[in-house]
């Protein structure tokens, strides 16, 4: 059987596919709550890779007027999208409890995921846009991926090299791009090496320009040390790996400025400055864009050959089923998914 083309162009005016998350988390509710608010925040169609009858049940428990409307195709749910929240069906074996998930579910979830990777590769769906998932609940049934982003990153190889996919944070006011990122601070500056910060440069100067409109990205890149280390008083790494990467960058023709003194990157007047941050490590980037907009952030895959967001957030067992949870997040995964995906199309570059 041929596999898949990959598009790296999509076609940005069909619907976006939005994978169910954890059964138990609270994706099915801010789900519904986007379809509630669609008109407000100017939503265009999007088809949710769900089981119909548990988001009807669920839409009941919060007391909310949400038609589930089946559809057998993706492409069917431009259409229904006015009607009410357009499911492409995918059964679960079981209807978990909001807060309690069990691992029966794991392997609907990673077919939702793969089914919304297969469309948006086949051109049927516009981008990929993924609800939290619960790792652990993964991990224990053998999901052997460290994460959402590695299990994409492996999906889109298509049985060739993998994809190293970068991680962008964004939101209105702010973009960042954590060079590592779930690691121990004290290993920090072990595992900081000036080719991931390299890499990260070029995925991120090249999604700016493709999938973001912007036709001379500008780059800051942060110091590892207080006071991007003060010529070496205060540590030698932004000296022997950081600086050397930005010189690298700059070679190529990338506009970057860096290493620079992270406590004053962030205020209102250094974000003119640039398009995106490179930050050495995770609390270095996302402190400052939680601080500046906690409900609006946007989790953005970076170098994959297909457009993928996420809200910001995880499954927020503690609240599912509640209708407490707010959907900003997942508004504006989907609105940015479709931005990226309308500015691929433009492209004239390739992924």
């Amino acid at each position: 059987m041929s596999k898949p083309r990959v598009h790296d162009r999509p076609t940005p005016e069909v619907p976006l596919a939005l994978t169910m998350g954890e059964p138990a988390g609270i994706g099915g509710e801010i789900a519904l709550a986007a379809w509630l608010q669609r008109a407000s925040a100017g939503l265009t169609p999007f088809v949710l890779l769900d089981d119909p009858a548990r988001l009807r049940a669920l839409a009941d428990h919060l007391g909310w007027s949400v038609p589930v409307v089946e559809v057998a195709r993706a492409g069917e749910a431009t259409d229904a999208f006015a009607e009410g929240l357009p499911v492409l069906p995918h059964l679960l074996p079981v209807h978990p409890a909001p807060g309690n998930p069990t691992g029966e579910t794991a392997e609907a979830v990673l077919a939702s995921i793969r089914e919304a990777v297969r469309l948006t590769r086949a051109g049927e769906t516009a981008a990929v846009v993924t609800n939290p998932i619960a790792k652990h609940v993964l991990t224990a049934t053998g999901f052997d991926h460290p994460g959402h982003t590695e299990y994409l990153a492996w999906l889109a190889a298509d049985g060739g090299p993998v994809p190293e996919p970068v991680m962008l944070l964004t939101c209105p006011e702010l973009s960042v791009v954590p060079v590592t990122i779930h690691i121990p601070l004290a290993e920090v500056a072990r595992r900081l090496s000036q080719s991931a910060i390299e890499h990260a440069g070029r995925v991120t100067a090249q999604a700016m320009a493709r999938d973001f409109g912007i036709a001379h990205p500008r780059l800051a890149v942060a110091g590892v040390n207080p006071h991007a280390s003060e010529n070496g008083t205060i540590g030698r790494e932004d000296i022997e790996i950081v600086a050397p990467a930005c010189q690298t960058l700059r070679a190529e023709g990338i506009e970057v400025a860096g290493p620079l003194s992270a406590d004053t990157l962030f205020h209102p007047r250094a974000r003119q400055g640039y398009d995106a941050v490179l930050c050495m490590y995770h609390d270095q980037a996302l402190i400052p864009i939680k601080t500046i907009d906690f409900a609006r952030g946007v989790n953005a895959t970076l170098g994959l050959p297909f457009v993928r967001t996420s809200p910001d957030h995880g499954t927020a067992f503690g609240i599912a089923g509640t209708g407490q949870a707010d959907p900003a997040s997942l508004i504006e995964a989907l609105t940015t998914a479709r931005r990226m995906a309308r500015g691929r199309a433009r492209s004239t570059t390739t992924a």
